[in-house]
């Protein structure tokens, strides 16, 4: 654990000091735990918190490095899942294979407000509900993903200030010592301070692998939350080509002679490829 990692190093130090090299790990181990035992109830509450923050904040950790990774996976998948299908019922039904990608999220939600309006086919009667609800579902994807973040935040701020108190407190100690022993001598002096150095490198073990953690979410959820606005805009744009465009193309090619005109065959062609009706 980051926490005892410091305390062991630490023991470790002091024993090679103490015996010119010569220790064993064995006699370290030894050191460690006489450490550990005349520490004082206020640095070991202190490390006591500091080793609950680092055990949440790897839960965390560890917890979003998995959701990322799988929601980044799967929205690759779903991404060329949309682009190759026909209609939008296909897609419709392969979006519980990608629960864990936020562009599912925002077409299912998408595409229920069209159901509402069309009952499953034909052009959408109103484009700006459509817009609204890619807007909350965006939103409610991006704060899924944010979740827990600001535990991850807070505990990268306050735990060099939870070493901090520590560091204070052994300090305090070791002056106590040192007007009890009424010499300055380094036994009297020595608990104090090994308990201020424990207590200091304890948060910043804490400390520095949340502030990396979160700095590097961060960055990701600003990846997620332009690849959903990206998708967002590529599925209305889909649907408002619905709105404009005819049915089928023989229907299009012969409302084109009865007016008289002609109609591009690369759009017909679209049509029929994207097939957004049923």
């Amino acid at each position: 654990m980051p926490i005892f990692t410091a305390a062991i190093l630490f023991a470790l130090q002091n024993d090679s000091d103490a015996t010119a090299g010569g220790g064993s790990l064995a006699h370290g181990a030894s050191a460690l735990v006489d450490l550990l035992s005349n520490i004082g109830p206020v640095a070991m509450g202190v490390l006591l918190v500091l080793l609950f923050a680092s055990l949440y904040s790897w839960t965390v950790i560890l917890g979003k490095m998995s959701t990322f990774s799988k929601a980044t996976k799967e929205s690759k998948r779903f991404i060329r899942t949309f682009r190759k299908a026909s209609r939008l019922q296909e897609i419709a039904t392969l979006t519980p294979d990608f629960k864990a990608s936020p562009l599912a999220q925002v077409f299912d939600e998408v595409y229920e407000t069209y159901k509402r309006q069309t009952g499953g086919s034909g052009p959408p009667r109103n484009i700006t509900p459509l817009e609204r609800s890619a807007m909350t579902a965006g939103s409610e994807a991006v704060t899924g993903l944010e979740r827990r973040m600001t535990w991850l935040a807070t505990i990268a701020a306050t735990s060099p200030f939870v070493g901090l108190f520590g560091t204070v407190m052994g300090v305090v100690d070791a002056f106590h010592g040192l007007g009890t022993a009424g010499a300055a001598t380094l036994r009297a002096v020595a608990p104090g301070i090994s308990e201020a150095l424990i207590t200091t490198a304890a948060g910043l073990f804490v400390a520095v692998p949340a502030v990396v953690a979160y700095n590097q979410f961060t960055a990701r959820i600003r990846v997620f939350a332009a690849a959903i606005d990206d998708f967002s805009r590529e599925l209305l744009n889909s649907l408002e080509e619905i709105q404009v465009r005819p049915a089928s193309a023989p229907a299009a090619q012969r409302l084109a002679g009865a007016e008289g005109r002609e109609l591009p065959g690369r759009e017909v062609a679209h049509e029929v490829e994207r097939g957004f009706y049923k």
